[in-house]
Formats: structure tokens, sequence, C-alpha cells
């Protein structure tokens, strides 16, 4: 059966006309309801006997699913149970999600899903999604085609799997995280579930682990490289264009070196960007923004340090740089207004820099010696810290606890209120915790954090600890590209993005310490980026054209909310 959505009847009351009957609409995740089917319903739909009697309301089921949820034992117990929600009744997950946003994100993403990556293998229970491997090279549109007849998909996330948070290469339990990220993008931006495909390219994985793991349920060969893995992207690529024309693709969790070139290569060719590079830059990018309204200091006098150089370091220099361009400063005052390490240390002209892609971020050799920085000297975090007195210190490195006591409260004896933002996540690997944080700088400092963590109490005070989540980017981003069209993502988009964010934390949430909105926000927050980047798109003709307020309104038509509606017999 082919997915639509609901119309109005007669009456003015939302209804569904549905063809499927009795078992088979009970295994159908995005029609069933359980136990909310009417009476009526069941009668019609052929479900007499097929459940208890009892008819009850979307309320009554989420409240019961929220007490078998506290009665499991950990975290990770909690995630399976909405997987196999999700598996049973889309419409009741994700009204548990929208709901309860603040105590599910963790769970269903950050940081519970990494665990669930690591594990996928052994705790699957159904496959959702597409894996596409090596032996369906030749004939990806005949494995894709199928879902484009049955659904009109307009977005996808896909991954390889290889460069999964912080744990590294875990293969085809990638999808784990494409699996999750579409949940925030339905939850957050209200984008039907039904329009949405995870991915996974499973061309193999390095994890030797997995390798030799029975139960390993992906391609088990070591990963494709080279040639052979740019024509295996190149063929999926080819594919979406032509059986999903106009998806936006959301590349994610991939190598550094393969993300920066993927998202160059193919940013023409299918509407796509890269979360872990533009995401996490406009996310910093916001935060930064947002520090500067309580200090009330302009973008152009600050000092950064990014720590890690990876794909979300490149983003934010990237974003941060380009903010300070658009504030008007030179592109000298803009390089030296952002340096950028390594885990070698800092990035200088005339150090071994392997990556290509971090010659870009590098300072020249006569920029660091203006701060007696050289590279046959140290240039490691204390020393630039030292050296450099920064006024913004952004963590994207991957190493737990990389910001010590020593080189935060050296940062804190040059600079009044420390702008701090260990990103890096999961929560295990954050450079700095917290409370620790607020301790080292007495009270003084401006915290957000990659994953969740609790309010600190410091000197009778409590700072509520804002996440720099890209979730406040990402399904905004989303819903314009779908409801305009938009065939390319363009970096002034994405810094629209990033100011819409900045500008959504209220004087309120400020003054708790707050520098993003509350998770709680979501679906208002990414209403607002949504405005904001299709105005952009408007402006830079990238769609058609639209005023304001019919900006509001295709945005406000094209939300989602998960409640039943009636079904009529087809």
């Amino acid at each position: 059966m082919r997915f639509s959505r609901p119309t109005r009847n007669a009456d003015g009351k939302l209804h569904l006309r549905v063809a499927l009957r009795g078992y088979e609409l009970m295994h159908e995740p995005l029609f069933n309801k359980g136990s909310g089917f009417s009476q009526r319903e069941r009668e019609q739909f052929g479900l007499e006997g097929l459940m208890p009697g009892a008819s009850v309301s979307m309320d009554v089921q989420v409240r019961r699913a929220l007490e078998q949820l506290d009665e499991a034992s950990n975290d990770f117990q909690k995630y399976l149970q909405l997987s196999n929600l999700q598996d049973r009744n889309e419409h009741l997950y994700y009204r548990l999600l929208v709901d309860h946003i603040e105590t599910m994100m963790p769970i269903v993403y950050t940081p519970t899903v990494g665990e669930a990556t690591q594990r996928f293998s052994h705790v699957f229970r159904r496959g959702r999604g597409i894996w596409l491997t090596p032996a369906h090279r030749g004939r990806m549109k005949e494995v894709l085609k199928p879902l484009g007849e049955r659904r009109d998909i307009g977005l996808l996330v896909v991954t390889d799997g290889e460069s999964i948070l912080g744990i590294g290469d875990q293969g085809a339990g990638g999808m784990a995280i494409s699996i999750g990220k579409l949940s925030l993008y339905c939850a957050g931006a209200g984008i039907h579930p039904a329009t949405t495909l995870p991915v996974c390219l499973d061309v193999g994985t390095n994890n030797q682990a997995l390798l030799e793991d029975e139960f390993y349920l992906g391609w088990p060969h070591a990963r494709l490289t080279g040639d052979d893995y740019k024509e295996m992207v190149n063929e999926f690529v080819e594919a979406v264009r032509e059986t999903f024309p106009g998806a936006l693709v959301q590349w994610e969790d991939f190598r550094k070196d393969n993300a920066l070139q993927i998202l160059e290569t193919y940013r023409d060719v299918v509407p796509s960007f890269n979360d872990d590079i533009q995401g996490t830059g406009a996310v910093a990018l916001a935060g930064v923004l947002s520090a500067l309204r309580i200090t009330g200091q302009p973008l152009t006098e600050q000092r950064v340090v990014i720590h890690g150089a990876g794909a979300a370091g490149l983003g934010i220099a990237r974003q941060l740089r380009a903010a300070m361009r658009n504030a008007g400063m030179t592109e000298h005052q803009v390089r030296r207004a952002c340096c950028v390490l390594d885990s070698r240390g800092l990035l200088i002209e005339g150090r071994d820099i392997r990556d290509e892609y971090k010659r870009e971020l590098a300072w020249s050799a006569e920029m660091a010696a203006e701060f007696g920085l050289a590279f046959d000297g140290e240039l490691d975090l204390a020393a630039v810290v030292r050296q450099y007195q920064p006024t913004v210190l952004i963590g994207s490195s991957g190493q737990a606890g990389a910001f010590t006591e020593a080189i935060v409260r050296e940062m804190a004896a040059h600079t009044e209120r420390p702008v701090i933002l260990p990103f890096s996540n999961p929560s295990v690997l954050t450079e700095a915790r917290p409370a620790s944080l607020y301790q080292w700088t007495e009270g003084r400092c401006l915290v957000a954090t990659g994953s969740p963590f609790p309010d600190v109490v410091h000197d009778d005070k409590t700072f509520k600890v804002g996440q720099g989540n890209n979730v406040f980017i990402f399904p905004g981003l989303g819903m314009a590209a779908i409801v305009a069209s938009i065939a390319r993502i363009t970096d002034t988009m994405i810094a629209a993005a990033a100011d819409a964010l900045a500008a959504q934390v209220t004087d309120a949430e400020l003054a708790q310490g707050l520098l993003y909105p509350s998770v709680t926000r979501l679906r208002e927050v990414s209403v607002a980026v949504a405005q904001a980047v299709l105005q952009q798109a408007v402006d830079e003709g990238a769609c058609e054209k639209m005023t304001p307020e019919a900006i509001k309104t295709r945005i406000a038509e094209a939300i989602w909310d998960p409640d039943y509606v009636e079904y009529e017999p087809v």
C-alpha cells in the first residue's frame, strides 16, 4: 500500500483511507493503533477479537508506555523498549518523543545510541531502512526502486558506520545512528516518518572484534577503499537522484577525509549536507553568539581555540571564520582570531600536517610567532592557552578530560567570562565536566556541552547546562529544504540556521546559564530555524519566491503531528 496523508471529510475531521485489513493492518507500524482502534474501526477492518476489547485513547497509551519505561533497569533497556514501540506503532512512538523530548532524546540518540551501535547485531530484532553492500553494486536502483513505489521519500540519513560518535568503526551497526537521527527529524520538526529513509552503506568494517563476532550482521570483510569505495558512493548517489528525485541527503558519521570529499563532490548533485561538519559548525557558532549576548562583547574581539581538527573541528572553524568575515574582519584578522589543534598540537605551517584539509586551518609560522609559538617548540593545548590567552575554548577532540584544571585556570586568569564548550560526545568523552569548570573558574565561565549534563550548584547558585546539540539545526534545515524543494544547501543557509538558533535563546534562559534553548522547545526552535533557512533560500533565488507570511504558512502546513485519525475503508 502507498502511504498518503490524511484529508478532511465533509464535517472537517481528519480521516485516512486505508486498504489494509486484519493482521496486515496491525503489523504496519505507520497504521497500527494497537488498543487505540475504535470499535467501528475494529468492525470495518477485520480486527474484532485480535486484541482485548477495550479501546483506549492515545493519552492512556502514552502513560502506559511511560510506566513500562520506568520499570526498565537502565537507559539501554529503555532504548530497546522504544525501538520495539517504533516497530509496532509509530504514531504512539512519536507522541511519546514529542511530549517528553527532554527525557527521551538521550535515550533514542546521544549518548545511549552509542551503545546501541556497538550492540546492534546482538540485539537485532527487525530490519528498518536499507543496507547497501558491495554485493549490490551495479543494481542499487533496483534495490531502492520498490521503496520509491510505496513512499514519497524526501529525506535520507546516510552513514557508512566508520566514525560513530567517539567510538569509531561500527560497521553495519551504524544504522542505529541513521534511525535515531531520523527520529529526531520527525519529532523535532514534524517531518512525516513515511517520507524518511535510514541508509547504511555497509562497505565492510576494519573493526576486528566485529569481524570475529559470530552474531555480526554486516558485510564480513575489510572496508572498501580507494576507487572501489568512491564508485560505490557514486552509484548510490545516482540511484538516489533517479529513484527519489529532489530528496535531501544528510551524510552522517563518515571518516573525516571521506566526509569532506563526499560533501564537496555531491553537494551540487543532490541536495545534501554533512551534519558532522556543517551542523556542528552552526551549533558552535550559535553557542558563541549566545555567550556574547551575556558578556556584551563583539565577535570581532574574540580569540578562539578549537581543540580537535576532525570533521567537527573543521566545521566549527569554517563557520566561525565565515561569521567573522561577515562582521567586517580582514582575512588576516579572521585567521589570527581562531586557531585549531589536532592530537599533535597547534596546526602551524612548517609542522608535518598529514591531512590535506587541515592546511586550511593552519596558522602561518609568522602568526604563531606573534604569540611565542613555533613549530619546533611546545604546541600542546596548555602552551597555546598560556600564550594565546583565548576567550573561547571549544572541544571537538574526543579526548576525555583534555580541558584540565591547570588549562582552565590559566584561561580564566586572563578572561573574565571564559566561554568553554566541551562538545565531544558521548558524555564519557567530554573534555571537561561542567561542575569542574564552574569550580575552576569560580563560577565565571559560560558553558555548554555536547551531551546532556545535570544542573550545577556553585556557591549556592544553580546553573543549567545547555546542550550544544545538532538537533537544534538539522530538523529545521531539513524541513525548509523539503517544503521548498531547495536544490542546493549553501553555507549561507547554514549560517542563517545558526543565527536563528542563537536568537531563540531567551533572556530568561541566558540568566540561568543556558547558551541554547531548552530541549523542551525543540519544535518551536525548529520552526524558527526552518523559516530562517527558507527565507535565505528565497533571498538567494534557490527556490520559488515567497513572502515571510507565505514562508510561515508553508512550514506550518507541512508539520506532521503524531495523533490518531479516523480510518475509512478503501
